[in-house]
């Protein structure tokens, strides 16, 4: 199915249930209605970062399923894959005969030789200074090969992921024909992970290059035209990165919202958020919470310094069961871009906040993204960030069948579905966005209108509270969602 103007699940395969079949017995029977599109996230066999450094992409990982169970679920909804373009397992195919062969290797031109990158094969202090980096050291892991020799290759993130050389044609051989396979399975969406890393010049950040970005698009937008499917870079970085790509046509990721919607609930002021509901694009997906965490360099500039301090510290302080032990080294864990949370306990686990975050992210420009736990109102899982000392986990809850069919029968999450329904199926959405910037600070108030229909999201933003005044149609009046 392609892509549809419906609510998106963002979900790993095995965190709705145990595999793929589970995943796809609880969406047909519990959220059908709810949900018109799912991103499953990395699939394929890994060797690490939860699918996110994969050996191909040719098979699913064995304990999930298999891709006759992803494209069952694709033949219900709008389905987005993932294409990590900037790096390949150390473990898969290429990299070991690559390890094996060196020079002789087919697949030596994959990747970043520094002997070859850089001018005399190390960088000064000076060019690693400015590489945008996620390391506090040069991108790098040290190959030995079978002779015996070692040799330096980019790497930016886990050792576990080598960075790809998107320059060479073997490269870009691979990089076509996984796209393709992905279109042939069913994707209406590609997500093009960790985009910006992977534009490499010396004597540069490396992160956004231009023109390179620009080449690197049109190549993959090229490969995939032909089956009506979207590229959507996946970029967490200042907000002006994704105003330049909506300006030449590419749907984007609003990562800025997540923050702006704590800010304005913790605060009870909508100004912030208001400013930029105005200018943000329109063919986006929006998020409040996902896999890794609730973004903080996307809000930069949006937001002033001292109002994501202020918001970071509400959260320490006013949500539920989080601590900035958390994003610390103790449980491995040294991200500044992102806060581990649940989105539901960074609003205290308070329900009424929690549904007018919902509300607002509904009534945002752009295809709204709803992360599983986030989908069931989840908490933060503090007995598995214990259990395994690792930041993120807190907001990666495995739910059991079980645990599913107990937690949709909670009102505020009847509540959620409604207002989902709602979104999912009114026409209004598709048409022209209205703000209130007259309706004073304490209030948001914003309408959608398409035609004879309109809807209007009313907040109260003291009271944490809100109503939706539609146009029935059939019945010829307006009408009220919650209140």
């Amino acid at each position: 199915m392609k892509l549809d103007n419906k609510i998106m699940l963002i979900t790993y395969p095995d965190s709705m249930g145990k595999d793929l079949n589970d995943l796809s017995f609880v969406l047909n029977k519990h959220f059908r209605d709810i949900i018109g599109g799912v991103h499953i996230l990395p699939f394929y066999p890994s060797s690490g970062d939860r699918g996110f450094a994969p050996l191909t992409y040719q098979e699913v990982q064995k304990d999930f399923g298999s891709w006759e169970q992803v494209e069952e679920v694709a033949q219900g909804y709008s389905m987005m894959y993932d294409f990590m373009i900037n790096h390949i397992s150390r473990s898969s195919e290429y990299f070991k005969d690559f390890m094996e062969n060196k020079d002789s290797s087919m697949y030596k031109d994959f990747f970043i030789r520094y002997k070859e990158f850089w001018q005399g094969g190390e960088p000064t202090d000076e060019q690693v200074y400015k590489i945008y980096k996620r390391k506090p050291k040069a991108p790098y892991f040290e190959v030995e090969f079978k002779d015996g020799t070692k040799e330096k290759v980019w790497c930016t993130f886990d050792e576990e992921q080598i960075d790809l050389d998107v320059t060479k044609e073997a490269t870009k051989e691979f990089i076509r024909d996984t796209l393709v396979h992905l279109c042939e399975k069913g994707a209406a969406v590609i997500r093009i992970d960790a985009f910006a890393y992977a534009t490499k010049k010396a004597d540069t950040s490396c992160f956004f290059l231009e023109p390179e970005t620009w080449e690197l698009l049109e190549f993959l937008q090229d490969i995939v035209a032909p089956y009506d499917v979207i590229i959507l870079p996946e970029i967490h970085e200042h907000y002006t990165i994704q105003l330049k790509l909506s300006d030449k046509g590419y749907w984007v990721y609003d990562f800025a919202l997540p923050m702006l919607v704590l800010h304005t609930l913790y605060s009870g002021n909508s100004k912030r958020l208001v400013d930029w509901l105005k200018i943000c694009p329109r063919k986006q997906f929006t998020t409040l919470d996902t896999h890794d965490g609730i973004g903080v360099v996307d809000a930069a500039d949006v937001m002033s310094l001292e109002e994501i301090e202020q918001t970071k510290e509400y959260l320490f302080s006013r949500g539920a069961n989080v601590k900035r032990v958390y994003n610390t080294m103790e449980y491995n864990n040294l991200d500044i871009y992102q806060l581990n949370c649940t989105y539901f306990s960074a609003l205290g686990d308070d329900d009424q906040k929690y549904l007018l975050a919902r509300a607002i992210q509904f009534f945002a420009p752009g295809i709204p993204q709803v992360y599983y736990v986030g989908l069931l109102a989840g908490k933060n899982d503090i007995e598995l960030l214990e259990k395994t000392k690792i930041g993120r986990n807190i907001n990666r809850h495995n739910y059991t069948l079980d645990e599913i069919e107990q937690e949709v029968q909670r009102p505020l999450l009847k509540k959620l579905y409604e207002l989902m329904r709602f979104r999912n199926s009114y026409p209004a959405f598709g048409g022209a966005m209205h703000i209130d910037e007259a309706a004073g600070s304490s209030v948001l108030r914003v309408t959608w209108k398409s035609g004879i229909y309109s809807c209007t999201l009313d907040a109260d933003l003291q009271k944490n509270s809100f109503g939706i005044v539609y146009y029935d149609s059939n019945a010829g009046v307006e009408k009220r969602l919650f209140e």
